[in-house]
């Protein structure tokens, strides 16, 4: 995938890192594509919703050039839709990628200052939406346990 995309490595959490090992022998892959979709929901939520980066901090404003040039009712990220459109996510072996193919994605994900961009994160799994998604694997291990 081009453009942006982060890699949420949840086996960092000591919740879940030793329930990962176990499904180290099982079929992941549709808990991945649960995951995947979720994340992939999360992030187009923050970009139509939530106008905020994942650990809820404001976007920076557009800068007043910028700003001559967009239309009424446009909001940052949004514009057209073609980024928020854009999200999808891959799972790849053990993992699941969630982002956008968009060249462009990077530069409102990282920023440019080169060209005078400032970062705007849109990507990201913290709060909320990480409980989310350990709740997701800590039902899938339960229904495992009692299957």
């Amino acid at each position: 995938m081009t453009g942006a995309a982060i890699r949420a490595d949840l086996a960092t959490d000591p919740r879940i890192a030793r329930r990962l090992e176990r499904l180290v022998q099982l079929d992941v892959e549709p808990l991945l594509e649960g995951i995947g979709a979720e994340v992939e929901s999360q992030t187009r939520r923050r970009i139509q919703v939530d106008k905020h980066g994942p650990a809820g901090e404001a976007w920076p404003e557009w800068s007043a050039d910028y700003a001559e040039t967009r239309h009424s009712g446009q909001s940052l990220l949004q514009g057209t839709g073609h980024l928020q459109d854009s999200i999808t996510y891959q799972v790849e072996g053990d993992s699941v990628l969630v982002g956008s193919p968009l060249v462009y994605a990077a530069t409102h994900q990282f920023g440019d200052p080169d060209r005078g961009i400032e970062a705007r994160p849109y990507l990201g799994l913290e709060g909320e939406d990480h409980e989310d998604v350990v709740g997701m694997i800590e039902d899938y291990l339960e229904e495992l346990a009692d299957g």
